[in-house]
């Protein structure tokens, strides 16, 4: 995986001197086409059927999410929704616009965390 140096301050030291931090360097993104393209090539099936269950897939999950379970991506991961709110002193005081920060959290399999273990680096551009 490539990397590039990039200068940063210190947001709660304004005054410090800048720093180089690693930053992954993107190389693009793949597309649904070209994932479906692949698992084709690993399977059975043809582009259409691979490229159906993608779609599916991605239709299905954010119902789950939004029911409040989490969904398991067996050995890729598991999706979650999360989200932070005001504190108060009593529930009386509670209303639903003081939630904020919906996020999807992403939690990897061990099995990818074990993967992501082996990645080598070498500088990008």
């Amino acid at each position: 995986m490539k990397y590039k140096l990039t200068e940063r301050r210190n947001p709660q030291n304004p005054q410090a001197a800048s720093k180089l931090y690693a930053a992954p360097v993107n190389e693009g993104k793949v597309s649904q086409k070209e994932i479906a393209a692949d698992i084709v090539g690993l399977s059975s099936l043809a582009r259409g059927d691979v490229a159906n269950v993608i779609d599916c897939l991605i239709d299905t999950v954010p119902k789950y999410l939004l029911m409040g379970k989490s969904v398991s991506l067996g050995e890729l991961g598991t999706l979650r929704i999360s989200f932070s709110s005001e504190g108060v002193a009593s529930a009386a005081d509670f209303n639903t616009s003081m939630i904020t920060g919906v996020r999807v959290l992403f939690t990897p399999s061990p099995e990818l965390r074990k993967a992501i273990e082996t990645v080598r680096f070498e500088k990008g551009e």
